[in-house]
């Protein structure tokens, strides 16, 4: 994939690759359920974070130096969602795509949680489960619950908890679960 060298280019810490890589799956997954395009929306999870060691602590420039290197790199297409999808700087998130990145971004870091507590098995982990974790807020309290709730002008949390699950089972090895 292309896209994965790209994204390796400029991201050397494996964790954040993995993140890259789950967020992908899950726009991926998010796209197939809402009848968008799937290959466009898993580049734009895989690419979204392309300059986060590049901009350190510097959350002004997150997202605008990523649009830059995906100009670079051959892909305008996505680099204004790349840009917008910075929460900090960003919010009036209006798009499907911008929406479902959001939600993204944050439940799949909340989900691969929930694998960890029950050993790495994503295989345990269920909607119910995910739905009990989300309610604790201390418990993956990066996974902002607030960008998790944008989806659902376009979907229960519920079908977010199954799409996303399934869409990180598909991809467990690379993730380091089982």
């Amino acid at each position: 994939m292309k896209e994965l060298e790209v994204l390796r280019k400029y991201v050397s810490d494996e964790k954040l690759v993995k993140h890259c890589l789950a967020v992908s799956a899950v726009m991926r997954g998010l796209a197939r359920e809402l009848g968008e395009d799937e290959n466009l929306w898993a580049r734009i999870g895989l690419l979204h974070d392309i300059d986060y060691e590049i901009v350190g602590e510097d959350m002004d420039k997150h997202g605008e130096i990523g649009a830059e290197i995906l100009e670079r790199e051959g892909y305008g297409d996505i680099a204004e969602v790349v840009r917008r999808h910075n929460h900090m700087r960003y919010g009036d998130y209006r798009e499907p795509v911008e929406i479902a990145l959001q939600a993204a971004d944050s439940v799949s870091g909340l989900i691969i949680a929930c694998a960890l507590v029950k050993g790495g098995k994503i295989s345990e982990v269920t909607p119910k489960t995910v739905k009990k974790k989300f309610k604790e807020k201390s418990f993956a309290a990066g996974c902002d619950r607030n960008r998790i709730r944008l989806i659902e002008c376009l979907m229960p949390l519920d079908k977010l908890y199954e799409v996303s699950i399934g869409s990180l089972k598909e991809i467990k090895d690379e993730l380091g679960l089982s």
